[in-house]
């Protein structure tokens, strides 16, 4: 897949751009601050920065050197380290699993963005007079859930076809400075508000005696996954696209840096903001001090705070904020449907702009049951894809690259990237920490999840 230029980032800032804007999506904007809020602010900011050290980024680089090693996608990646025939056969099964999980997530995730295209527009149209289509497309209706899902998908799908480098890459270096732009103009106007430090508070002044608490723990590595994308196939697929120079133990990094910089940032943006909305006289909290609305916080705190603002003010914050969330969402989106999107393009005689074109059609079909059948099936999706596959997948891809990889090969691989000693002490731990210490914590929680 990888092997010639057109099918490769053409350089390491659009990989990093690409990776980081995979990684970076709702599961930090939207997910992040919400998960923090629920979980005790900063005692769940201080697991889940461990949890991303010790879990994030060894399993992103594992998945990554997977890859780049198979230059090929997850199915056939995973296969590719292992020797026997039914070590083959298992590890083209986790690959078909990530693959099929990857397109599931692509429902749920194309209903949620599609609703903050929706509400993007919203205040343009309060603006213009037009109150009826302001409230339609802010109203939990089945119309507008079908028609903005489908036009976010046919916004991934524009970028898809396109391929690597017009593509992905090319898209990737222009959205990701934007995301980050409006999110640090977001923190600084919010920070700027009173109320706003009492949220500040609780997101940096940790209560650790929550730190051990089952649902922070479940919380945070939940997000870990969720949020660099581990156990879709997605890193897999960009590790296919990097060339095997590059130093992955720098990119993946850079990555996991800006990620978390990305979910920082959200959260002193939301959390804070959370505040603001209590202090101008909007109800967060339950009588028992939860959260209320927890899985709609941005589409209920944040516009009632906007509301209280006033004036031009409070349509153009919500235009900007929603923006930013749209983005968020296309860069992740991108990435997720392009693990589908490689495996028909190696595996079929179609070419490109067909295989892609039916993968929408399909992720288009799937979207539509969930939002006929949403009470359903959206969170059943969203436990299925997040909390149960992408744990263990990440379990098999651990497994595989510290058990059936040959570590003698895998050293070979390892040693061709540009600058890379193996007498590094993180060369030398990084396949025995993998091999042991990945699984042990994945079945934790995996065993935490399933009580």
């Amino acid at each position: 897949m990888a092997s010639t230029a057109a099918t490769q980032f053409s350089s390491r800032i659009g990989f990093i751009m690409a990776a980081a804007g995979s990684a970076v999506g709702v599961g930090n904007i939207w997910g992040f601050p919400t998960q923090a809020a629920t979980h005790g602010g900063g005692a769940f900011l201080l697991v889940y920065l461990l949890l991303i050290l010790v879990l994030g980024y060894p399993m992103l680089l594992a998945e990554l050197m997977i890859g780049r090693h198979g230059q090929t996608n997850p199915a056939d990646a995973m296969a590719k380290v292992a020797k026997g025939a039914l070590a083959k056969k298992i590890g083209k099964a986790i690959g078909i699993f990530s693959i099929i999980t990857a397109t599931l997530i692509c429902t749920f995730y194309s209903i949620l963005s599609g609703w903050f295209v929706s509400y993007a527009m919203a205040p343009v149209a309060q603006m213009a007079g037009m109150n009826d289509v302001s409230a339609w497309l802010t109203d939990f209706s089945v119309s507008r859930n079908l028609v903005f899902t489908l036009v976010f998908i046919a916004m991934v799908i524009l970028v898809i076809r396109q391929g690597v480098q017009q593509g992905i890459e090319r898209w990737s270096k222009r959205l990701m400075p934007l995301l980050l732009l409006i999110l640090v103009a977001g923190v600084g106007y919010i920070l700027t508000q009173d109320g706003a430090m009492e949220g500040l508070t609780v997101l940096l002044v940790p209560d650790f005696s929550r730190v051990w608490d089952a649902d922070v723990l479940i919380g945070a590595l939940g997000q870990t996954f969720f949020s660099l994308t581990i156990g879709t196939g997605a890193m897999m697929v960009y590790g296919a696209y990097v060339s095997q120079q590059e130093n992955l133990g720098k990119l993946t990094a850079y990555v996991s840096l800006t990620d978390t910089c990305v979910a920082f940032l959200a959260a002193l943006m939301v959390l804070p903001a959370m505040y603001v909305a209590q202090h101008n006289g909007v109800e967060i909290f339950a009588a028992d001090g939860s959260l209320l609305n927890a899985d709609t916080l941005v589409f209920t705190v944040l516009p009632a705070l906007f509301e209280t603002l006033g004036g031009v003010s409070q349509y153009l914050l919500a235009i900007v904020f929603f923006m930013l969330m749209t983005i968020a969402g296309l860069t992740s989106a991108i990435s997720i449907v392009e693990v589908p999107t490689s495996y028909l393009v190696e595996k079929t005689a179609l070419g490109r702009n067909q295989a892609s074109a039916l993968v929408g059609l399909v992720i288009a079909a799937l979207s539509v049951l969930v939002v006929c059948y949403f009470d359903s099936l959206f969170s059943l999706i969203i436990t299925l894809t997040t909390e149960r596959a992408q744990p263990l997948i990440a379990l098999g891809i651990a497994i595989y690259v510290g058990w059936v990889w040959n570590r003698q090969q895998l050293l070979a691989v390892i040693v061709q990237q540009d600058g890379v000693d193996t007498s590094h002490w993180f060369w030398r731990w990084w396949p025995s920490y993998v091999k042991f210490v990945c699984p042990g914590l994945i079945l934790l929680i995996i065993v935490q999840l399933l009580q």
